[in-house]
């Protein structure tokens, strides 16, 4: 019935626009530039935001709450810290941490000096952190104290000059530092080398006889390296600037509406600060609204109820297995009477999946039905949301203000009809500068069509209704995505492949009823080699040390030979479709 109800209004409304020879409200988000951006840097935009609401919370974190004066003190005091250590403008520094305040702290002090941050997993192998450091040529590392010693490991191969070394309990009130030095802390014993300084070591570096002023720098200047399969399923660091971040946060505070997105709300960060939908949207976004971010480091499903209750939030941002979490968390009716809106990316959500979260939302007493979006890191995050209170089943929603979208024929830059399939280009201010070192690439996917404009073109299939609502199909590229993470089965088969007992390998996505989908490997020994419980531990043992966990193969399974097509190439398809059976 309320389905029935939202269609007739869409016609309706729809109607009125054509018969008044106006534009419909949707189609605002579009063509024409409508935001006046400052020519602030990331710092510069939190800057902003702090001097207007000083006394409100910024961040909290197991219960200890730090207004925005203070988050701004404690980023100018890790500023001068680092310019004392010998960070300069230009250099790379790489934070492979959790969602801590000694994170987003540092983050926000590295983009206050001129220097750039290369955000990294903390629960990437030691060689896949070797090569993030080398790809961008960082000179520090912030890390957590629970991955220093895979760190150690592989720093001298690096131009790594110096290691700062946080602990989770780092910032925590003395009653919760001391808990978890008791049950976790004191069993992380570390040896340091003299590349290494403990982040509180490196606060005494501060000078703070005098307010520490930072770099003026340019809005097109990178700002920040996040990382990515890009087109073709290769590691790629994507290079975004101050105006791709603060575009995307302006961008999405008028989105989702001034009346909402308003200050002294609360947003729960359960999204990783590596992740762009996690930095971009959970936390840049939320501190330029004037919201309060609750730092979640380790999310567990378990433990979700009992932080919905704790913290009371107002937004909650996640991937669809989050909301698939909070379907079987036991709450009371009116436990989720503080949300006001809920945003979920990262992945594709069946209209039936959403139904049963906005039957949930409601009668837990949310203000809020759930919005859909979509994204991508190369657009910083986000690009697409669904409109409040105007949803059409499998869209995405419509583009963010000023960022416009047409859909391609796939191979050409020649646009295709409305509901037509073909390649999703984006074209805005939140389009990134480029991938990292590999011209090549970022030339392939950024354009410039007979428009003059640049267009990225995502790789993705879609199509576009005569509203500009965005319909999602599928990738181009072969892509897994798991719990919202993107997974590059050619990646991991050429990790595999260099292992001394296997001849062939191929990677396929697998359906899982958690994680919606899985890696799976399908493995050919060298002829040499005999097949036993020994040789597949050894290569189980192998993927684990050289993967990020997330992108571990769920499942392995070895044979003779794998299906090849006419032309001689590995026919994944085929194993895809027996996996599906």
């Amino acid at each position: 019935m309320i389905g029935t109800l939202k269609n007739l209004f869409g016609r309706l409304s729809r109607f009125y626009y054509k018969i008044t020879n106006r534009e419909p409200w949707y189609k605002y988000y579009g063509n024409n530039n409508k935001i006046n951006y400052p020519k602030l840097t990331v710092y510069g935009l939190i800057e902003k935001t702090a001097k207007t609401y000083p006394s409100y919370y910024a961040y909290e974190y197991y219960g200890k709450k730090v207004t925005y004066r203070e988050f701004i003190d404690k980023i100018k005091r890790t500023a001068s810290a680092l310019t004392e250590l010998g960070v300069k403008e230009g250099d790379r520094v790489t934070i492979c941490m959790p969602n801590t305040p000694v994170a987003i702290i540092t983050f926000y002090a590295v983009n206050m000096i001129g220097a750039v941050s290369s955000m990294v997993h903390p629960l990437s192998s030691k060689n896949e952190i070797e090569f993030y450091l080398k790809e961008s040529n960082s000179k520090y590392i912030l890390t957590i104290d629970l991955v220093y010693d895979k760190v150690a490991e592989i720093i001298d191969k690096t131009n790594v000059q110096k290691v700062i070394v946080s602990s989770v309990s780092d910032d925590m009130n003395e009653f919760r530092h001391a808990l978890y030095w008791f049950f976790s802390g004191r069993k992380n014993k570390i040896v340091k080398d003299e590349k290494a300084i403990f982040y509180k070591e490196l606060l005494n570096l501060a000078i703070l006889d005098r307010d520490f002023q930072g770099v003026k720098r340019n809005i097109h200047d990178e700002a920040i390296i996040l990382y990515s399969g890009g087109t073709t399923g290769d590691p790629k660091g994507i290079v975004l600037s101050n105006l791709n971040f603060n575009a995307l946060a302006m961008q999405l505070q008028m989105a989702i509406g001034t009346k909402l997105a308003k200050p002294g709300g609360s947003n729960l960060a359960i999204l990783p600060i590596f992740h762009g939908f996690g930095l971009g949207v959970s936390i840049h976004t939320g501190l330029y609204i004037g919201i309060k971010i609750v730092l979640v480091p380790d999310f567990s499903p378990r433990k979700f109820g009992s932080l919905l209750k704790k913290y009371n939030p107002n937004f909650l941002i996640g991937v669809p297995t989050l909301y698939e979490a909070l379907l079987k968390t036991k709450l009371g009716r009116n436990d989720l009477s503080h949300l006001t809106c809920a945003v979920s990316g990262g992945d594709t959500m069946l209209p039936e999946f959403k139904k049963e979260i906005d039957k949930f939302l409601y009668e837990h007493g949310a203000k809020t039905e759930l919005r859909c979006g979509y994204g991508l890191t190369e657009c910083t995050g986000a690009c697409v949301l669904n409109p409040k209170n105007e949803y059409r089943d499998n869209s995405v929603g419509v583009p963010l203000p000023d960022m416009a979208f047409k859909i391609v024929k796939i191979g050409t830059t020649k646009e295709v009809d409305y509901m037509e399939d073909g390649e999703i280009c984006v074209s805005g201010p939140t389009v990134m500068k480029g991938y990292l070192n590999n011209k090549e690439e970022t030339d392939k996917v950024k354009v410039k069509h007979k428009d003059g404009k640049i267009w990225l073109h995502t790789g993705d299939i879609g199509c576009m209704d005569e509203d500009g609502f965005v319909y999602y199909k599928q990738r181009l590229k072969r892509m897994i995505v798991s719990s919202g993470y993107n997974i590059y089965p050619s990646y991991i088969e050429s990790i595999i492949k260099n292992h001394k007992y296997v001849a062939d390998c191929v990677v396929v996505g697998i359906p899982h009823p958690y994680k919606k989908q899985v890696a799976k490997a399908y493995i050919v020994l060298k002829n040499n080699v005999n097949d036993n419980s020994n040789i597949r531990r050894e290569i189980k043992k192998y993927c684990e040390e050289n993967l990020v966990r997330y992108s571990w193969p769920y499942a392995y399974e070895y044979r003779r030979e794998l299906p090849k097509t006419l032309v001689g190439k590995i026919a994944y398809r085929e194993l895809e479709k027996g996996d599906k059976k």
